[in-house]
């Protein structure tokens, strides 16, 4: 192991050296490192260097982040009794090596160091005491400050302010403030001359006039802006940040967008000093459409470059995409609710419709003139229907009936019909891993997602090619995070398919799976097939994942939780047998539904039946009417959500007085959409809606003639 030979390695070399972990506890230290810093109280670097370095955390926290990213990073430190260079190194996955080299007096005319920038700096604590200030800062207050506050006032700083600092004359002296974030809650504060236009010969004494050569090092992403939007200058951690080799000749708008307006009205308003506010956050252009900076802009004034801005960078990155995850988030949830509502509403009327269809079917024979009439108003409302499930299995609000599924058995049944649907130019392979484990899932709605997944592959490749469904065992031994979606470690069944389609694009394929969102031309896709098959595998508690590349292919990814019973312990129900309907049935029907024309039509065809009816048109009505002793009542076929009390709670009120009353509960939503946990009510089964006039007359007479639980 690597981190196993260091020690060796390290053991005779005359510079101090030390090898710790990632919170900078020492594990070991050479014979050079003990014998200049002996083992501190917490054996930490930072307690070690602290010994010459007044704040150390600062320096071992940044040096530490750039080791992290780029394997290694060093920094020279300029204290009044010497000159430093500090080195890290990354060893193994979470090791550093550290290195103190002495370089001896400093040279105070070409030191660049941060410590000993010609830059006024100081370190705060956690609650603003001052631990540490450079000499610039020194020689410019003239005094040891206490606190942030005797510097720069009450007032909390931020980076690109523009603060007066209490100085030794009456006037003091305007400065951009540059904050830096340590470690341990510590901040180190940069003073940058705010008009260098304005600074008297006493106080070039006392702060050197303003050169960017004299900030290139600082830690702070900075820039100087011209009145045209120019970039006249920049420092290394700014180019960093925006990627750039150099800024020389370009505009701030070649390299950053504004969210809202061009980046060139922001200037001119700040230039005019007409902008309500000088913060602004934007995003990188071209390849680097994924980077957001918040960009801090502060008139400045010079004689070699005149009035000018500077412009203070902070990337907000991660802190950009955590809004957007939140806001698609919220906005699929959005849509999530609108589309069971909207489900919700047409079950109601596609009742209504094929309901009163169905009465009309019953009143003529195939040979009416009518009658191929009502029997297409019959297809198309079930094809309506099945649109309406598709809304359902995007909100995951359908109906499942979740069984123990060998995938590849229900693949195989698949085959013949898939191999129709690819068509012949398309090759469908399939390979399976022989052990695969059992998944538990709605077999029907799982073969709808793959006819989906295939269709959509076909589809990506008008020249014919292959499409591939693979099936594999998962273990994830740790949790992992992928496109907004937390998967936690454990077994899972993973299903791929792949094709050789002209791919998706990067900016597109977040939104695939967003209803009524397709790349197809008009007429050729609802938009719905992915999002329907998110629904469905999200329900499932399962995950889908999307990984394309242009011109090269797609494959979709899904994850189904392994299911720990074995195919041949799982004992299915028998199906209760339904007794045979005959012309006339008897009994009590207590209809309660808020929809005038579903409960039209369900009076209507429970009447037929030869059932007597009593309607009502809300819960209060319902519980008024059997607060008679005398009504005698055999079943209740209630409406799930109505205004005022829901079916469940006046059932549950009803039942106190009547307990071995029958219960059918009918809703466009699914069945557990309602359920909130809450315990099943006895002898009660649910219909979904949209309901047929036999799918309605058959449910009732099965429940009225089983035996009570």
């Amino acid at each position: 192991m690597l981190t196993e030979s260091v020690p060796l390695l390290i053991s005779r070399d005359v510079n101090p050296a030390f090898l710790a972990d990632a919170e900078g506890v020492v594990t070991f230290a050479n014979e050079a490192g003990e014998a200049r810093f002996p083992n501190a109280a917490d054996d930490t670097v930072a307690a070690r260097f602290s010994a010459v370095i007044a704040n150390p955390e600062a320096v071992l926290y940044r040096l530490q982040n750039k080791a992290i990213s780029i394997a290694g990073a060093r920094e020279d430190v300029v204290t009044r009794t010497g000159q430093y260079r500090i080195s890290v190194a990354r060893v193994g996955r979470k090791m550093f090596l550290w290195r103190f080299d002495d370089l001896g007096k400093p040279d105070t005319e070409k030191d660049k160091s941060t410590t000993g920038t010609g830059l006024p700096m100081l370190t705060v604590g956690r609650k603003d005491a001052v631990l540490f200030l450079n000499d610039p800062f020194r020689r410019l207050l003239d005094r040891r400050p206490k606190t942030l506050s005797d510097v720069f006032g009450p007032e909390p700083i931020v980076s690109g302010d523009v603060r007066r600092i209490k100085t030794t004359d009456d006037d003091g002296l305007d400065c951009v403030i540059a904050v830096v974030p340590g470690a341990a809650g510590r901040r180190e504060v940069y003073a940058l001359p705010a008009s260098v236009g304005r600074i008297n010969q006493n106080d070039q004494d006392r702060l050197p006039a303003e050169s960017w050569q004299t900030i290139e090092d600082l830690p702070v992403p900075l820039m100087k802006v011209g009145q045209n939007g120019a970039i006249l200058a920049s420092n290394r951690e700014a180019r960093a940040l925006l990627a750039a080799q150099s800024t020389d000749g370009k505009q701030l708008s070649d390299i950053l967008d504004g969210l809202g307006r061009p980046v060139n009205d922001w200037l001119k308003e700040t230039f005019e000093d007409r902008s309500g506010h000088s913060s602004e956050f934007l995003r990188g252009r071209g390849e680097h459409q994924e980077t957001f900076v918040q960009v801090t802009l502060k008139i400045s004034q010079s004689d070699v470059d005149g009035t000018h801005l500077i412009a203070v960078l902070n990337d907000v990155t991660e802190l950009k995409t955590l809004e957007a995850n939140f806001v698609q988030s919220q906005k699929m949830h959005a849509i999530g609710q609108l589309a069971g509502g909207v489900a919700h509403d047409f079950n109601n009327l596609l009742t209504a419709i094929s309901g009163h269809c169905d009465l009309l079917l019953l009143r003529h024979d195939q040979g009416d003139q009518d009658y191929g009439d009502l029997v297409q108003i019959h297809q198309n409302a079930n094809r309506a229907a099945s649109l309406v499930g598709q809304l359902l299995a995007f909100s995951r609000k359908q109906n499942l009936q979740p069984e123990v599924v060998d995938v590849r058995d229900t693949l195989s049944d698949l085959t013949h019909l898939l191999n129709r649907l690819v068509g012949e130019k398309v090759t469908l392979t399939l390979n399976h891993d022989p052990d695969l484990s059992p998944i538990k899932a709605d077999k029907r709605q799982l073969e709808q997602v793959m006819m989906n997944l295939i269709v959509n592959a076909r589809d990506a490749m008008p020249n014919g090619g292959e499409i591939s469904v693979s099936t594999a065992n998962l273990t994830l031994d740790a949790d992992i995070e992928r496109d907004r979606a937390f998967v936690p470690a454990g077994q899972y069944v993973e299903v791929r398919v792949t094709d050789q389609g002209h791919g998706i694009p990067p900016e597109r394929l977040p939104k695939i799976f967003e209803p009524f969102y397709t790349t197809k031309r008009t007429g050729e896709g609802t938009g719905l097939g992915l999002s329907t098959a998110y629904g469905i595998v999200k329900q499932t508690g399962g995950y889908i994942f999307a990984d394309s590349e242009v011109d090269a292919g797609t494959q979709f990814t899904l994850l189904f939780p392994h299911h720990d019973l074995p195919l041949e312990t799982v004992v299915e129900k028998p199906a209760a047998i339904p007794l045979p309907l005959t012309a006339d049935d008897d009994g009590v029907v207590l209809l309660v539904e808020d929809e005038a024309p579903v409960r039209a039509f369900a009076s209507r065809a429970l009447r037929l039946r030869g059932y007597t009816v009593l309607e009502a048109d809300c819960a209060e009505t319902a519980l008024d009417m059997l607060a008679d002793p005398d009504l005698t009542v055999d079943i209740f076929v209630t409406d799930v959500i109505m205004p005022g009390k829901d079916g469940p709670t006046w059932v549950r009120e009803a039942l106190t007085d009547r307990p071995q009353t029958k219960v059918v509960f009918v809703s466009g939503y699914a069945e557990d959409a309602f359920s909130d946990g809450d315990e099943k009510i006895p002898n009660s089964v649910f219909l979904p809606k949209p309901f047929s006039l036999n799918d309605l007359t058959t449910t009732v007479h099965v429940q009225l003639h089983q035996a009570a639980a």
